[in-house]
């Protein structure tokens, strides 16, 4: 997946670069981390997305408590619990993934997410696109792809 630099975009503000911009990394087992570490560093460089939206490089925070944890079962994933608490507490104007899938693995976190973005006007950015979940179409999309 290519990491393009984006032209300006519409829906990108002075607020929401006001805001910090939060890169979430992770990988679904401490295996996979050993074995795909060309992926774990490609989530890495997502801040270099960030920065090409319009973000200070010390207004970029990484999120990657999370390596090498499933979503499943019991497991804690403090990194997207506090990435939740960002959101909640307006600290955050871009969360940015490598994709969609790698920011929740079940449709609770999924929708909780999507919404607290919504209410608080987060923006969610993968290597390709850019997100405004309070906008139909990108609400739709976004939800196909949790």
């Amino acid at each position: 997946m290519l990491i393009s630099s984006t032209v300006a975009d519409e829906r990108l503000t002075t607020a929401h670069r006001a805001k910090l911009a939060y890169v979430y990394v992770r990988q679904l087992s401490v295996n996979q981390v050993r074995q795909h570490q060309e992926s774990t560093q490609l989530q890495y460089r997502l801040v270099d997305r960030a920065i090409g939206l319009g973000w200070a490089p010390e207004r970029v925070q990484v999120i990657d408590e999370d390596l090498g944890k499933s979503g499943a079962g019991g497991v804690d994933r403090h990194g997207f619990q506090r990435l939740i608490a960002e959101i909640g507490l307006g600290n955050a104007g871009l969360v940015v993934s490598l994709d969609a899938s790698r920011l929740a693995r079940n449709n609770r976190d999924w929708h909780q997410l999507l919404e607290l973005c919504s209410v608080f006007g987060v923006l969610i950015a993968d290597g390709e696109r850019l997100y405004d979940p309070r906008a139909y179409h990108d609400r739709l999309l976004l939800g196909l792809s949790g």
